[in-house]
């Protein structure tokens, strides 16, 4: 139940990790003229840091899918990922000071699978 709780939230925190991402800051980001020019043109910049972004939300579903779907997870697949989102949820809130909200959720996926250790 608490690895389900972990999932959804994962699913949940990627969808809204691509689409505000897109939408609030590549978006706007690609506007500017001032991005570096790589390989004679700002397009491969702009198609690194596209799908840079996404890949993470790409990691995040498959860390979702490993919590929701596998019958027994190991305590190593969970302590790995318990301490990965502790990590995400402290650098986060560090440099955001507290207003990029993904450090709650970053929290929350690392106590849900701490706690489902056995």
């Amino acid at each position: 139940m608490l690895l389900d709780i972990a999932a959804i939230i994962l699913l949940l925190l990627g969808i809204a990790h691509s689409y505000l991402g897109e939408k609030f800051i590549l978006i706007r980001l690609f506007k500017r003229t001032n991005i570096p020019h790589l390989y004679g043109s700002d397009v491969f910049t702009k198609d690194t840091l596209r799908f840079a972004w996404h890949i993470t939300t790409f990691a995040w579903l498959g860390i979702a899918v490993m919590l929701a779907f596998e019958t027994k997870p190991s305590n190593l697949l969970l302590y790995t990922t318990s301490v990965v989102f502790l990590v995400s949820g402290l650098v986060s809130v560090y440099f955001s000071k507290g207003k990029h909200f993904s450090w709650i959720c970053f929290l929350a996926i690392s106590l849900l699978t701490f706690f489902s250790t056995t």
